[in-house]
């Protein structure tokens, strides 16, 4: 989804953004107390962040663990953001409108928001003492990042034919099933190479 800046003078506070929120048709996000709009998402951003869910719901069913999209908040000090994916894994507060303990973060990156999801958003994200991992995947090319706590938040960067371990779930996905139905040239070359070795 793309972000644009909704001028509001004096800056928001929190019961102020989330009252604003119950009456708004439009999803906003609210940084250091300005509101930014959440404009539509492509079809390959929506493919790619119902894969990734479904995959990782499919394989929680009856953990702990609980992953949500992006119509749920997560609140990070006094900002709100809407992660395309979250896995909360405890009962972190009584809100019925937001997260604040995530284990893993999953932004679908598009030409708008890269900049805020590899600077700002990460930077937020991995001050959350809950947060074990954080994902970024991009829609155009079939490259995904992860960061890790484990690893001191250095990157490491996974493509088509790889299989990503999510060591903070005990479970691991093909890039494969993530970029399931997406339509880009990646894609394309990936699977029509899997049909000339199938034969």
């Amino acid at each position: 989804m793309s972000l644009q800046y909704q001028h509001k003078n004096p800056k928001m506070n929190v019961d102020d953004y989330l009252n604003f929120e119950l009456s708004s048709d439009t999803k906003h996000e609210l940084i250091d107390g300005e509101l930014f709009a959440m404009t539509g998402a492509s079809i390959n951003h929506n493919v790619i962040s119902l894969n990734i869910a479904s995959e990782l719901r499919g394989k929680l069913k009856g953990s702990s663990c609980q992953p949500f999209m992006a119509d749920v908040k997560l609140k990070v000090g006094q900002d709100f953001f809407y992660p395309d994916v979250m896995v909360v894994c405890t009962q972190d507060n009584e809100s019925k409108v937001y997260k604040t303990a995530p284990v893993l973060i999953v932004e679908v990156i598009s030409k708008s928001t890269s900049k805020l999801d590899h600077t700002y958003k990460r930077l937020r994200y991995q001050n959350i003492p809950s947060l074990e991992e954080y994902v970024l995947i991009e829609q155009d090319q079939c490259m995904i990042t992860i960061m890790t706590r484990k690893d001191d938040w250095r990157s490491s960067y996974y493509y088509l034919g790889d299989e990503i371990a999510f060591y903070s779930l005990g479970l691991t996905l093909l890039v494969e099933e993530i970029y399931d139905q997406v339509d880009n040239e990646d894609v394309l070359t990936f699977m029509q190479a899997k049909k000339l070795i199938a034969g």
